[in-house]
């Protein structure tokens, strides 16, 4: 077994592409069926076989690149918690866009931009994208890096230094159900 990893490695760097992660398999063809059937707005017949054979023929080369997919956890409760997640992230993206318009429009400005480190007790990659993407795409943050379990964002009007608090005042409605979904 020691020589066979050195043997798959030399294969993989051989032909310049990563090998083909198949646990990822089963949740890209699933995602990408139901992206199709989404999008097509039907379930006729022709558009679920068409949906089939699209979805398989495009997995194979997709997961070979795809490593996001096995971090996340395809449960009747992760299900929900995508739901609860989105629910939460559309809500807090219009709150957040009427603060920054309220900060436009008030005539003396007074805020106190800064960087601050929040603390995630996200465990997988994914999760910490995911949680690192939605923080940016609320106006008045943005994460500019991402270190181990730290993430460091830009808020246009810091409020809380210290990273506890910061972390809950950012990021912390957001863990709560991506911490279910991803881990």
């Amino acid at each position: 077994m020691a020589q066979s990893e050195p043997v798959n490695q030399e294969r993989q760097s051989l032909q310049g592409q990563p090998a083909i992660n198949f646990k990822s398999l089963p949740r890209l063809w699933i995602t990408l069926f139901a992206i199709w059937l989404v999008a097509n707005a039907s379930l006729s017949p022709p558009v679920i076989g068409s949906g089939l054979l699209v979805a398989t023929l495009i997995v194979l080369p997709l997961s070979a690149f795809s490593h996001a997919y096995a971090d996340i956890r395809m449960t009747p409760r992760a299900l929900l918690h995508y739901f609860l997640y989105l629910g939460v992230f559309l809500w807090e993206l219009v709150k957040a866009n009427f603060n920054v318009l309220r900060i436009v429009f008030t005539p003396r400005i007074d805020i106190h931009p800064g960087i601050v480190e929040i603390k995630t007790r996200l465990k997988s990659p994914t999760g910490r994208l995911v949680l690192a993407n939605s923080i940016t795409l609320t106006p008045g943050t943005l994460v500019v890096d991402i270190v181990d379990d730290s993430l460091f964002v830009h808020w246009i009007d810091v409020s809380a230094i210290e990273p506890q608090a910061a972390t809950e005042r950012i990021a912390g409605k957001f863990e709560r159900h991506l911490e279910l979904i991803y881990g």
